[in-house]
């Protein structure tokens, strides 16, 4: 299921469009708002555990491990 998404900060991730093609530096700005999937989880974080999810936009493109902090659910 795709939610609209709306990323509080700026963040800088590797998009990947092809496991054939190499990752693909982006920079997502505040406020930008897209459809994704979400695949929640939890990962060990220098001060503790930290809510992640990896990301699978509209487009076929996707990108991992971006901080639940970094974006909302706005649907």
């Amino acid at each position: 299921m795709y939610h609209m998404i709306e990323f509080a900060t700026e963040v800088h991730a590797d998009l990947e469009t092809s496991p054939k093609e190499p990752l693909r530096k982006v920079r997502i700005r505040s406020g930008t708002r897209l459809r994704a999937q979400i695949r929640p989880y939890v990962v060990e974080g220098a001060r503790g555990p930290v809510e992640v999810a990896d990301l699978f936009f509209a487009g076929g493109t996707a990108t991992r491990k971006v901080p639940f902090a970094c974006f909302s659910l706005i649907d």
